[in-house]
């Protein structure tokens, strides 16, 4: 039998054990705690950056891979960052133009915070909001904390947003049945293939533009990598610039089949609108045989109104417009946009703005300069022209100036 000293011994050494286990996981947690407050990002601008999950249905699929990246040897930026001409203009009429629905409101306000923070807190130029429906309150609201530039909001005319006379149906609902069976992205969205017709077409027709010479165009969930230190609206007008872009990339064979065959028949039918020094070049790889899909992403471009506005380019849309294809297949704004730039302006009127950090879901443009890299929060070599996807080399090759 164990004597009572024994008894309380025993108990008295488990109760050190507990202590004993106690004290160690107390350590355990202390060190966890340092460790993860070492570790943390301590940049708050690039925690801030990153950019948010999104539905892969929303995704175009650009895939780049590190094997993509063009040799360092042969990057296509200058050391030079770009700045106004020669300073005689200090303010054009420019204008963002963003076409958005309600539901995108809180992407809206990723996007346009950044622009305002990198850029329109200096200038407030305007912004005109586009919505086929109207907008809520809570819309208007929340941008007003946004931004103190002049603020509007228009509606898209129905006969903007809407199925032509001369479209049949049928034919439309075949196509975009393939597309579902091909597995193409936005293939069976009515409401997608009239955001594309709207953007080729009608955006610069809105009386809300009416007063702007420029326009620079904003979508929601994009982000703005750099500071912008100068005003490209007034780079733009300085230089006699037509159209600004960012980033060029391939389109999808399978949405614009017949659209380079309907281009070739529109020059065949009115050469006299056709820039003589063209960049078609640019767009074709065999004399204008076949269409290479290289075109300028659209959802950033600065641009100058009146190019739009020109009898050329509407007797353009008026052309695509009738042949069906926004609807029968999935003609994009970036790819007309693209030849029509390639079929009425010189290499000159046109601008690439490699210095202006962009992302848009998983592409982005980033200068490389080290200057510029000072006020960026980007990666210069996931700079999407530094990959096979791209075709800015091919532009930057094309005779004529930058």
């Amino acid at each position: 039998m164990d004597s009572p000293h024994n008894k309380r011994n025993g108990g008295f050494g488990g109760f050190n054990r507990l202590r004993l286990i106690l004290i160690v996981l107390a350590v355990l947690f202390l060190l966890h705690i340092i460790y993860s407050t070492l570790w943390q990002p301590s940049d708050k601008v690039q925690r801030s950056s990153l950019v948010k999950n999104k539905p892969v249905e929303s995704i175009r699929p650009t895939f780049v891979s590190p094997t993509d990246e063009v040799p360092v040897e042969e990057d296509l930026r200058s050391s030079d960052t770009a700045a106004p001409g020669n300073n005689t203009i200090t303010k054009v009429k420019g204008v963002f133009v963003v076409l958005v629905r309600n539901r995108e409101l809180h992407d809206l306000r990723w996007s346009l915070r950044q622009l305002e923070d990198r850029f329109n807190h200096k200038h407030n130029y305007p912004y005109v909001f586009l919505n086929d429906k109207p907008f809520s309150e809570e819309f208007k609201r929340t941008i007003s904390w946004i931004t103190k530039a002049p603020v509007s909001f228009g509606l898209v005319p129905r006969e903007h947003w809407s199925l032509p006379d001369w479209v049949d149906r049928y034919h439309m609902l075949e196509g975009m049945n393939d597309m579902v069976k091909n597995q193409v992205i936005y293939g069976a969205s009515l409401s997608y293939r009239h955001m594309c017709r709207f953007n080729s077409g009608f955006f610069f027709q809105h009386p809300l533009l009416d007063e702007y010479e420029y326009y620079w165009r904003v979508e929601p969930d994009v982000q703005f990598t750099c500071d912008i230190d100068y005003d490209p609206f007034v780079y733009m007008k300085e230089r006699d610039l037509k159209y600004g872009f960012t980033i060029s990339l391939k389109e999808f064979p399978e949405t614009v089949p017949t659209l380079w065959d309907t281009t070739r028949k529109f020059m065949s039918k009115y050469p006299e609108y056709v820039e003589p020094q063209n960049t078609l070049d640019w767009v074709t790889n065999d004399g204008g045989k076949t269409y290479n899909m290289c075109h300028f992403w659209s959802n950033f471009e600065i641009g100058k109104l009146d190019f739009f506005r020109s009898e050329r380019y509407l007797k353009y849309f008026d052309y695509l417009d009738q042949e069906g294809g926004f609807f029968y297949e999935r003609w994009g704004d970036a790819p007309v946009h693209s030849l029509a730039v390639a079929m009425f302006l010189r290499k000159e009127e046109v601008h690439w703005f490699q210095d202006i950090g962009y992302v848009h879901t998983v592409s982005q443009n980033c200068p490389s300069d080290p200057e510029m890299q000072k006020k960026c929060h980007c990666d210069p070599k996931k700079s999407v022209d530094r990959t096979r996807h791209s075709c800015t080399l091919q532009w930057t090759q094309l005779p004529g100036n930058v």
